[in-house]
C-alpha cells in the first residue's frame, strides 16, 4: 500500500509538472493602445491581449498575463519573473543579442511625428526642439542618435506621458510608432497632426522569449504562420488598428 502511495504521489507530481510546464505567463504594459492598455474594468486589454490569449488557445497552452512597466521588460523576462512579452515590442538587432523573438505577429510599421494642430517643426533643420519619446524604444535610441547633438530629448516611462507633456506644451515634438500614434492623432478633437517624415527604424513586433525557450518559441511561430496564412492574423488587425498594417 504504501508503494501505491508514493507511485501516486510521483504520478501526481509529473502531472502537475506537465500542467505547469504549459503554462506560461506574458507580460505586458497596458499603456500602449491599442497594442496593450488598461480598460474600464482594471483588465490588460488591446490587440495583443486578444492575440496571445488565441495564440496560447491554439497552441494548447494556459495562458495568464501580468502588467509590467516597459523599461524592466527584458531584465524580468531572463529574470524568470515570466516567460514571453507582448508589449508592442519591435524585433532589433541590438534586441536578439540578448533575447529572442517569435515570427512578428504586426508587420514593421514607419515611426512618425506629432505635434499640436498647427504646430510646425523645420525638419530641414532640426534644432533647438524639444523631442518627447518613450525611454527604452527603438525611436529614444533613434532620437539620441540623430537628433541628441542639436535638440533636447526628453524620455518618459509611458508614451501616453509624453503625449500628454506634448498637449500640455513641454514638448515640441513626439516621436513613436505610427501603430500607436496615428489613432490618437486621427481621433475626433485630438488636438494633435502628424508632420514630417516617416522613418523606418524598426522591424516587426513579436512576442519577447528567452533564447533557451525554443519549444515555446516553435508553438507561437506555428500558430502565427496558421493565422498569416488563412488570412485570419490580418482580420485581428482591422479590428485594432486603424490604417493598418497588414501581412
Amino acid at each position: 500500500m504504501k508503494k501505491l502511495m508514493i507511485a501516486a504521489a510521483a504520478m501526481a507530481a509529473l502531472t502537475f509538472g506537465a500542467q505547469a510546464a504549459d503554462t506560461i505567463r506574458i507580460a505586458s504594459e497596458g499603456a500602449y493602445a491599442p497594442f496593450n492598455y488598461v480598460d474600464d474594468n482594471g483588465k490588460l486589454a488591446g490587440y495583443e491581449i486578444e492575440l496571445g490569449n488565441l495564440l496560447c488557445e491554439k497552441a494548447g497552452l494556459t495562458c495568464e498575463f501580468v502588467q509590467n512597466e516597459w523599461d524592466s521588460m527584458i531584465p524580468n523576462l531572463l529574470a524568470g519573473n515570466y516567460d514571453a512579452i507582448m508589449a508592442g515590442m519591435s524585433i532589433t538587432e541590438e534586441r536578439l543579442q540578448t533575447i529572442s523573438f517569435s515570427d512578428d505577429y504586426y508587420p514593421p510599421e514607419s515611426s512618425l511625428f506629432v505635434v499640436p494642430t498647427g504646430g510646425t517643426v523645420n525638419f530641414d533643420e532640426l534644432k533647438g526642439y524639444k523631442i518627447g519619446v518613450q525611454g527604452g524604444t527603438i525611436q529614444a535610441a533613434y532620437a539620441e542618435d540623430n537628433f541628441g547633438a542639436d535638440n533636447t530629448i526628453l524620455s518618459y516611462t509611458t508614451a501616453d506621458q509624453s503625449i500628454a507633456d506634448l498637449a500640455a506644451g513641454n514638448v515640441d515634438v513626439v516621436l513613436a510608432d505610427g501603430g500607436y500614434i496615428k489613432p490618437i492623432a486621427s481621433s475626433d478633437g485630438s488636438g494633435l497632426e502628424v508632420v514630417g517624415p516617416a522613418l523606418s527604424i524598426g522591424g516587426g513586433i513579436g512576442v519577447g522569449l528567452r533564447k533557451e525557450d525554443t519549444d515555446l518559441k516553435a508553438k507561437f511561430d506555428a500558430v502565427i504562420k496558421s493565422m498569416k496564412d488563412d488570412g485570419s492574423l490580418n482580420e485581428m488587425i482591422k479590428t485594432w488598428f486603424d490604417d493598418p498594417i497588414l501581412f
